[in-house]
């Protein structure tokens, strides 16, 4: 389930960015189950973020955009993941808003 909420200029819903802290992540996938477009289990074991183009993003602490349409469950698999290792912020403060480091 996807939710839109806000008005389009809401910083809290525009311009968000995501990455995973591979050194928590437990590899349960449960990321991968509630956003595939967005995240993807490697050959390690490991979840990692994908790039617009479904390019596998395996630098340590990359990035890659939340589309509006997935932010929903961006945040869901921040909340579930047992590794509390997904990190949603904003891009022009660079402040977490959701995931285990937000306020």
């Amino acid at each position: 389930m996807t939710v839109q909420q806000g008005s389009p200029g809401d910083g809290d819903t525009q311009d968000l960015e995501v990455w995973i802290d591979q050194d928590l992540c437990t590899g349960d996938g449960i990321c991968v189950q509630y956003a595939p477009e967005v995240f993807e289990l490697d050959i390690d074991g490991l979840a990692y973020v994908k790039s617009g183009d479904d390019e596998l993003l395996q630098d340590p602490g990359a990035t890659t955009p939340v589309p509006l349409t997935l932010l929903q469950d961006v945040v869901d698999s921040a909340k579930e993941c047992p590794g509390d290792c997904i990190h949603v912020r904003r891009v022009k403060d660079s402040v977490e808003v959701y995931g285990p480091d937000a306020a």
